[in-house]
Protein backbone atom coordinates (compact mmCIF):
# COMPACT_ATOMS: atom_id res chain seq x y z
CA UNK A 1 0.00 0.00 0.00
CA UNK A 2 1.38 3.40 -0.98
CA UNK A 3 1.49 6.14 1.62
CA UNK A 4 0.57 9.74 1.24
CA UNK A 5 -0.87 12.79 2.90
CA UNK A 6 -4.23 14.03 1.65
CA UNK A 7 -5.40 17.40 2.97
CA UNK A 8 -9.12 17.33 3.67
CA UNK A 9 -11.48 20.30 3.44
CA UNK A 10 -15.11 21.00 4.19
CA UNK A 11 -16.84 23.79 2.26
CA UNK A 12 -20.18 25.57 2.62
CA UNK A 13 -20.49 25.20 -1.16
CA UNK A 14 -18.42 22.15 -2.09
CA UNK A 15 -19.66 22.17 -5.69
CA UNK A 16 -18.37 25.74 -6.18
CA UNK A 17 -15.08 24.72 -4.55
CA UNK A 18 -14.73 21.79 -6.96
CA UNK A 19 -15.36 24.14 -9.91
CA UNK A 20 -12.73 26.60 -8.67
CA UNK A 21 -10.14 23.92 -7.90
CA UNK A 22 -10.58 22.23 -11.30
CA UNK A 23 -11.04 25.30 -13.51
CA UNK A 24 -8.69 27.80 -11.83
CA UNK A 25 -6.08 25.56 -10.21
CA UNK A 26 -6.08 22.69 -12.72
CA UNK A 27 -7.09 19.83 -10.43
CA UNK A 28 -8.67 16.77 -12.01
CA UNK A 29 -11.87 15.40 -10.53
CA UNK A 30 -11.27 11.77 -9.55
CA UNK A 31 -14.53 11.09 -7.71
CA UNK A 32 -17.54 13.01 -6.39
CA UNK A 33 -20.17 11.29 -4.26
CA UNK A 34 -23.32 13.17 -3.35
CA UNK A 35 -25.31 12.53 -0.22
CA UNK A 36 -28.78 13.59 0.81
CA UNK A 37 -29.98 16.93 -0.48
CA UNK A 38 -27.27 17.12 -3.14
CA UNK A 39 -24.47 17.83 -0.66
CA UNK A 40 -21.04 16.48 -1.51
CA UNK A 41 -20.41 13.57 0.87
CA UNK A 42 -16.91 12.91 -0.48
CA UNK A 43 -14.82 14.17 -3.41
CA UNK A 44 -11.27 13.47 -4.53
CA UNK A 45 -9.29 15.85 -6.75
CA UNK A 46 -5.74 15.35 -8.06
CA UNK A 47 -2.99 17.60 -9.38
CA UNK A 48 0.21 15.96 -10.50
CA UNK A 49 1.12 13.40 -7.85
CA UNK A 50 -0.92 15.10 -5.12
CA UNK A 51 -4.57 14.81 -4.15
CA UNK A 52 -7.03 16.50 -1.84
CA UNK A 53 -10.29 15.25 -0.36
CA UNK A 54 -13.27 17.49 0.25
CA UNK A 55 -16.94 17.55 1.11
CA UNK A 56 -19.81 19.76 2.15
CA UNK A 57 -20.24 21.32 5.56
CA UNK A 58 -23.44 20.44 7.35
CA UNK A 59 -23.66 16.76 6.47
CA UNK A 60 -23.80 15.70 10.12
CA UNK A 61 -20.93 13.23 9.73
CA UNK A 62 -18.48 12.78 12.62
CA UNK A 63 -15.77 14.62 10.63
CA UNK A 64 -18.21 17.46 9.89
CA UNK A 65 -18.98 17.83 13.60
CA UNK A 66 -15.30 17.81 14.60
CA UNK A 67 -14.43 20.42 11.93
CA UNK A 68 -17.30 22.76 12.83
CA UNK A 69 -15.13 25.33 14.61
CA UNK A 70 -11.87 24.65 12.78
CA UNK A 71 -10.15 27.47 10.93
CA UNK A 72 -9.07 27.64 7.32
CA UNK A 73 -6.35 25.33 6.11
CA UNK A 74 -3.11 25.98 4.26
CA UNK A 75 -1.88 23.57 1.60
CA UNK A 76 1.29 23.54 -0.51
CA UNK A 77 1.13 21.87 -3.94
CA UNK A 78 4.14 21.30 -6.22
CA UNK A 79 3.65 22.43 -9.83
CA UNK A 80 6.14 22.47 -12.72
CA UNK A 81 5.36 25.91 -14.18
CA UNK A 82 4.39 28.35 -11.43
CA UNK A 83 3.91 31.28 -13.78
CA UNK A 84 1.54 29.42 -16.11
CA UNK A 85 -0.37 28.04 -13.11
CA UNK A 86 -0.64 31.55 -11.66
CA UNK A 87 -1.91 32.97 -14.99
CA UNK A 88 -4.64 30.32 -15.08
CA UNK A 89 -5.72 31.17 -11.53
CA UNK A 90 -5.80 34.90 -12.33
CA UNK A 91 -7.87 34.24 -15.47
CA UNK A 92 -10.46 32.54 -13.25
CA UNK A 93 -10.64 35.42 -10.78
CA UNK A 94 -8.81 33.74 -7.90
CA UNK A 95 -7.71 36.05 -5.08
CA UNK A 96 -3.91 36.15 -5.33
CA UNK A 97 -2.15 36.88 -2.03
CA UNK A 98 1.42 36.80 -3.38
CA UNK A 99 2.42 36.75 -7.07
CA UNK A 100 5.04 34.27 -8.29
CA UNK A 101 8.16 34.97 -6.22
CA UNK A 102 11.62 33.38 -6.16
CA UNK A 103 12.39 32.11 -2.65
CA UNK A 104 15.79 31.96 -0.89
CA UNK A 105 15.52 28.17 -0.63
CA UNK A 106 15.28 27.74 -4.42
CA UNK A 107 11.54 27.53 -4.99
CA UNK A 108 9.30 29.80 -7.05
CA UNK A 109 5.91 30.11 -5.32
CA UNK A 110 2.65 32.02 -5.33
CA UNK A 111 -0.13 32.20 -2.76
CA UNK A 112 -3.89 32.25 -3.33
CA UNK A 113 -7.07 32.14 -1.24
CA UNK A 114 -9.97 29.93 -2.29
CA UNK A 115 -13.65 30.85 -2.10
CA UNK A 116 -13.90 29.95 1.59
CA UNK A 117 -10.63 31.32 2.93
CA UNK A 118 -8.22 28.39 2.66
CA UNK A 119 -4.69 29.40 1.66
CA UNK A 120 -3.13 27.55 -1.28
CA UNK A 121 0.61 27.73 -2.04
CA UNK A 122 1.78 26.52 -5.44
CA UNK A 123 5.50 26.19 -6.04
CA UNK A 124 8.39 24.30 -7.54
CA UNK A 125 9.98 23.05 -4.31
CA UNK A 126 9.36 19.38 -3.55
CA UNK A 127 10.57 18.22 -0.13
CA UNK A 128 12.80 15.16 -0.27
CA UNK A 129 11.15 12.34 1.60
CA UNK A 130 12.66 9.00 2.62
CA UNK A 131 11.80 6.05 0.37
Amino acid sequence: MAGGIFPTFLYKDAKAAIRQLTEAFGFTELAVYEGEGGKVAHAELALGGAAVVLGSKGTGSRFDELMKDAGPTGVYVVVEDVDAHHRRAVEHGVEILMPPTDQDYGSRDYLARDLEGNIWSFGTYAPETPA
